[in-house]
């Protein structure tokens, strides 16, 4: 509209129902907007939303399957495939293996179940950390490919 006195800007405003906003006030002369303030407020607030909604779906959590050295293939397969699951929806994977007692001296029984585990869900996920002993537990953790 080029440049309007105030109170003329204003009264304009006032004919259309809507609000004058000062844009940049450090201009000169200061240049001002005729809209709906409320509205543009409500979109602004609703594009940060949108944005953290955006950036909270792309979290990647890591997800735990416990196993035991004596688990049986049934329900290996189970967990597997709860595992694959999860890789699929692209969260880490940690499987850990929780050793009682004399199932200490057979630690090399869970190194295999674990290879085997990693050998299954190579075409979906590459090893981050290999099987490791860390008291009474072994982990293993996956990411996806």
């Amino acid at each position: 509209m080029g440049v309007v006195p105030k109170y003329e800007a204003l009264n304009r405003a006032r004919e259309v129902g809507l609000d004058l906003v000062e844009v940049a006030p450090t201009s000169d002369p200061p240049v001002c907007r005729i809209m709906d303030y409320g509205k543009w407020q409500y979109e602004q607030k609703r594009k940060i939303r949108e944005a953290h909604k955006k950036s909270q779906h792309h979290n990647v959590s890591l997800k735990e399957i416990r196993l035991r050295p004596e688990t049986d293939t049934r329900d290996l397969e189970i967990k597997l495939k709860h595992g694959r699951e999860f890789l699929e929806k692209g969260h880490k994977l940690q499987f850990t293996m929780f050793f009682r007692g004399r199932q200490m001296l057979h630690r090399e029984r869970g190194y295999a179940m674990l290879e085997k585990i990693t050998e299954l869900l190579n075409d979906l996920a590459k090893v981050e950390r290999p099987a490791r002993m860390a008291g009474r537990r072994m982990t293993l953790l996956l990411v996806p490919r």
